[in-house]
């Protein structure tokens, strides 16, 4: 149900927050139909590739393909082409699933997948927009300038972000901590902050 919320959300968040579209309805039409072609496309792809890597479809990963589609198709949805916004959601929903993998043998917790969704996603879309963009892109036969600009930008954003949590982080451990403790850990933190079970553990 969340899925499907987030879904029909990103219809108003791509076409109504792009600044390429202000003012020019054709440019909302074809950003509705390239964030739809590549979340569908996203999930098709992660259905098909988790049922040949582990014989049954994995349904909440392919909630995470429709996801991975959407996230990566944001940076673009109003430079690309259909056919290149398919492309991009079919290598996003693979891409989501392998990402899952890389980020559980790291050790890292992430239960929901959102580094994979949104992070590795997110990084792929909008290099693609260097790949993908029917101005400047480089498989429209734009060269390299448009890809390299995309690279620069991730790579900084990453850099900031990076930086920004990993210092905010140590002066929060230093201070008030950034751990509960091993007991409220045990009981949840549902029940421990909010006195409230979040699952029937009963039954």
């Amino acid at each position: 149900m969340g899925a499907f919320i987030l879904w029909f959300g990103w219809f108003g968040f791509n076409p109504g927050s792009t600044l390429g579209a202000i003012g020019n309805w054709e440019a909302i039409g074809n950003i509705i139909v390239n964030t739809f072609l590549a979340s569908a496309a996203g999930g098709v792809s992660t259905m098909i590739y988790t049922y040949y890597s582990y014989g049954k479809i994995d349904v909440t990963m392919v909630i995470n393909g429709v996801l991975a589609g959407l996230v990566a198709i944001t940076a673009g949805c109003s430079v690309v082409s259909p056919s290149a916004a398919i492309i991009i959601g079919l290598i996003a929903g693979i891409l989501v699933d392998v990402a899952v993998l890389c980020v559980d043998k790291l050790k890292i917790d992430d239960p929901v997948g959102a580094i994979a969704v949104h992070g590795v996603n997110g990084l792929f879309g909008t290099i693609a927009v260097g790949l993908f963009a029917t101005e400047n892109g480089l498989f429209h036969g734009g060269g390299t300038e448009l890809l390299v600009t995309q690279l620069i930008g991730v790579s900084v954003i990453a850099l900031f972000s990076f930086l920004l949590t990993f210092v905010t982080m140590k002066l929060l451990k230093m201070t008030i901590g950034i751990r509960i403790s091993e007991k409220d850990e045990l009981a949840g933190i549902d029940e421990s902050a909010l006195g409230v079970n979040a699952y029937n553990l009963d039954n």
